[in-house]
């Protein structure tokens, strides 16, 4: 992996940053250590041209569909700067992910952990005849079930320090009278995400239990809710007002009692984890099923992050699975998920996790002042301007006249839409094309 230069030099080099052009933003990244020539040779020609590659990984390839690849700026994770990558289309998430970065450095601090190391494979009976006779059967044999599935399935990991830990039994409810058994496979996948490998273990185990159990098994898949491998993000800020902490303290509050707002307040946490996992080349679909359920662990959907004022300071808390992989798939096979890695300097998939749930945490802090302060329209909506200004047909140089002909009714009536843009065009190259009296020459 790469190496990125250390702050100072990052701080002093992302100053004004969304300002420069992409030529500037260029060079200023290759200064960092976030990318060389080559990289920029590779984005400058717009990435991957042939469909060779698209061919190997989905069938009836017809082209590929590009997102914008920007980064965060100013973030500082575990007292380390970091460059984060992320492919996204909405017009404010990586404008406010490095606006609310740059406000912390002075601010706060960003602490990142992960618990547990094993991902979950389930292997289903779909009615257990005796349940006590079927805990009985594997629990006697687990020792050598994971021997074996290590022996002839995970041996890669196995070499690598991971591989099948244990075997669990559960019993889950028809609701008929009767209960599925069900045996969960943990595995720890060292750096990759790990669905092909577990897969693979569960089939293999499947005869096995049956012989031993005399049951049938019904089913054999991994699990994407993985409570067994956690990551876990931490922001502290000190200064702020007691009313701003107070207002964040009370819109945390009402993201863990109501579920129409915890799912718009996880969106916005994912807002920050799923641009990350794209330009990765991560299963962006896995970690968010993972997420949601997580959030309903408890029978409520409820908010993913938690602010709280704690003495002087407001802390806020993430905790969900984040399972990712930093080999292997697409991660390993695509060219810009290898360069967004480099960018990343991440070496493990623990690391890579652990910068997603940082980013997801700020993200959603930015949210949550914006919120309870401007308001969503303010901050969401100017930026929203771009789209509206190119969506209603500006050429290059009428966008910025249109700009800020929207910027102005903004502040004005706290609202614009499409067909505002549309006039605000309308009514700027008809002033262009029709000269003003004093232009005219003389009769």
């Amino acid at each position: 992996m790469g190496k990125q230069v250390e702050s100072p030099t990052s701080t002093d080099l992302f100053e004004g940053f969304s300002k420069l052009s992409s030529e500037e933003r260029f060079r200023r990244l290759v200064k960092m250590g976030a990318l060389s020539a080559d990289d920029v040779k590779f984005l400058k020609g717009g990435g991957l041209q042939g469909l060779d590659l698209a061919e190997k990984f989905i069938e009836n390839v017809i082209g590929y569909f590009q997102i914008p690849m920007g980064v965060v700026s100013n973030l500082v994770i575990d007292g380390k700067s970091r460059i984060v990558p992320m492919a996204v289309e909405e017009t404010s998430i990586i404008a406010a992910a490095s606006k609310t970065a740059k406000w912390l450095r002075s601010r706060g601090q960003i602490i990142t952990e992960t618990v547990g190391k094993n991902i979950i494979g389930q292997i289903q009976v779909s009615r257990v005849k005796n349940l006590d006779d079927f805990r009985r059967a594997v629990e006697s044999h687990k020792e050598e079930l994971i021997a074996a599935a290590n022996t002839e399935v995970a041996f890669g990991l196995v070499r690598r320090g991971g591989g099948v830990k244990d075997l669990q039994v559960r019993f889950v409810d028809r609701g008929d009278g009767g209960f599925m058994g069900v045996i969960h496979v943990l595995a720890d996948p060292c750096e990759a995400m790990g669905a092909n490998i577990m897969n693979q273990v569960c089939e293999f185990l499947k005869n096995p239990i049956q012989e031993m159990t005399g049951e049938t098994v019904t089913m054999c898949i991994l699990s994407n809710l993985v409570d067994t491998r956690l990551t876990r993000a931490r922001i502290e800020i000190t200064g702020m007002t007691e009313e701003d902490a107070r207002r964040i303290e009370e819109a945390s509050l009402f993201a863990q009692c109501d579920p129409y707002r915890a799912a718009t307040n996880n969106k916005g946490v994912l807002n920050g984890i799923d641009p990350i996992l794209i330009a990765t080349g991560n299963d962006w679909r896995a970690v968010e099923a993972g997420i949601h359920a997580y959030a309903a662990r408890t029978g409520q959907y409820r908010s993913i992050t938690t602010w709280k004022r704690e003495g002087e300071k407001l802390v806020g808390r993430f905790e969900a699975p984040i399972v990712l992989g930093v080999v292997g798939g697409v991660t390993r096979l695509h060219p810009t998920a290898q360069m967004a890695l480099r960018m990343l300097a991440v070496e493990t998939a623990d690391e890579l996790s652990r910068i997603c749930a940082a980013v997801g945490l700020v993200q959603n802090l930015g949210a949550l002042r914006a919120l309870t302060t401007v308001g969503i329209i303010e901050g969401h909506m100017k930026l929203h301007i771009k789209n509206l200004t190119l969506a209603a047909g500006a050429e290059d140089k009428e966008i910025p006249m249109v700009q800020k002909r929207l910027e102005e009714i903004l502040a004005l009536t706290k609202r614009i839409t499409m067909s505002q843009a549309v006039e605000a065009l309308k009514d700027i190259r008809s002033k262009i094309q029709t000269p003003s009296l004093s232009s005219e020459k003389p009769i």
